[in-house]
């Protein structure tokens, strides 16, 4: 399911990282102290990588899509 802005805006920190996932390997990860990254993972070369596009709200979400 995609993400929208009120997803983002309204994602609170737990005493564990999670993820919040928009599809295509993009999600946002929300850390116990409350900081939100956005991330992109990919398979190149038959491995999975992991890109960082940005720390929210910095980048936005339709930025980061």
């Amino acid at each position: 399911m995609a993400l929208t802005d009120v997803k983002v805006r309204s994602a609170k920190p737990t005493d564990k990282p999670y993820k919040l996932t928009d599809g295509e390997g993009m999600h946002l990860m929300v850390h116990p102290n409350g900081s939100k990254y956005w991330r992109l993972q990919y398979r190149f070369d038959g491995k999975q990588k992991m890109l960082a596009l940005g720390i929210y709200p910095e980048i936005s979400l339709s930025e980061a899509k």
